[in-house]
């Protein structure tokens, strides 16, 4: 029930959206840009900023890398014997190799294991982030052009403000550059908005599919690697890197989460079959309600 808490309020900011889109038919893909180019780089400034470098990002950096290109392996292996389209492709990338590790697998690592746990699940965050916002966006962008060569798309994530936002934090941080209070502030009040604006994103896509038809078979593979088998890959690649108890318990929890909220906005945002995406991201968010709880139970024992 506690676990359910936790759960709750991003299941409630869904429903807001979906709600709203229900009723007052917002133009969504107006709304994702700007979460995308105008929200999200100080959400990435501020993490970067405020969270202090030290040995263990180079353990949790290895980790987020292998499991990324693990994941991506076998989503490629699977879309490719399934005959997927290129855009289909591109759209079981976005969701079965990015997990929600920011909005929801921190709150839970907080929740199981205190601060220091909660500390850990942020440095997680920042580099899937990386991640999610260099390579996702470079899958979204192929798959939403099928024109669209690999140099095209680099093109595009190369013009994304929010590695740039990442950077720039990294810099700040590094010399000791402090930010004048009152413009701290400001870069609050902009990086809280992010996520929840993501999350009301995920809830009005959900709205505008709720009679279109999606591909249940790519839904159904997906799933499984997101919620079954990236938790099990992540126990594989922990015994090879030499971290603590609390460090593979914060890691495995991260990988067992749904779908990123953030890659709906990237489908949307480059027409890469966002309907796909987004009820892989719901159907995985609900999948957690039990696979969560199994994780933990096996974490904490």
């Amino acid at each position: 029930m506690e676990l359910f808490h936790i759960i709750a309020p991003v299941l409630f900011i869904f429903f807001i959206g979906f709600i709203g889109q229900k009723f007052l038919s917002f133009d969504i893909k107006t709304i994702s840009t700007a979460a995308l180019y105008l929200l999200s780089p100080f959400l990435a400034f501020r993490t970067f900023y405020t969270n202090e470098l030290d040995q263990t990002y180079l353990y949790i950096a290895a980790f987020a890398v292998i499991l990324t290109i693990v994941l991506f392996v076998i989503v490629w292996i699977m879309a490719s014997t399934m005959k997927a389209s290129r855009s289909e492709r591109s759209a079981m990338i976005l969701s079965g190799v990015f997990m929600n590790s920011g909005n929801y697998g921190v709150p839970v690592v907080l929740f199981a294991f205190g601060n220091e746990a909660f500390n850990y699940g942020v440095i997680m965050m920042v580099f899937q982030s990386i991640l999610m916002n260099s390579i996702g966006i470079f899958f979204a962008s192929i798959g939403g052009d099928t024109n669209a060569t690999w140099k095209d798309s680099m093109q595009r994530v190369i013009r994304m403000p929010l590695i740039y936002a990442a950077i720039l934090g990294i810099i700040f941080q590094l010399t000791s550059i402090t930010l004048p209070n009152s413009l701290m502030q400001g870069v609050d009040l902009i990086a809280d908005a992010a996520i929840p604006v993501v999350m009301l994103v995920l809830g009005m896509q959900l709205a505008v599919i709720a009679h279109k038809r999606v591909a249940y078979r790519y839904v159904t593979v997906v799933s499984f690697i997101r919620m079954v088998l990236s938790p099990i890959l992540a126990v594989g690649i922990l015994l090879f890197l030499p971290v603590n108890d609390l460090l593979k318990a914060v890691l495995i929890i991260q990988a067992a989460m749904p779908s990123a909220a953030n890659t709906t906005m990237f489908a949307l945002q480059f027409g890469t079959e966002p309907d796909l995406v987004s009820f892989t991201t719901l159907l995985t968010t609900l999948l957690s309600l039990f696979t969560i709880p199994i994780v933990l139970f096996f974490v904490m024992n």
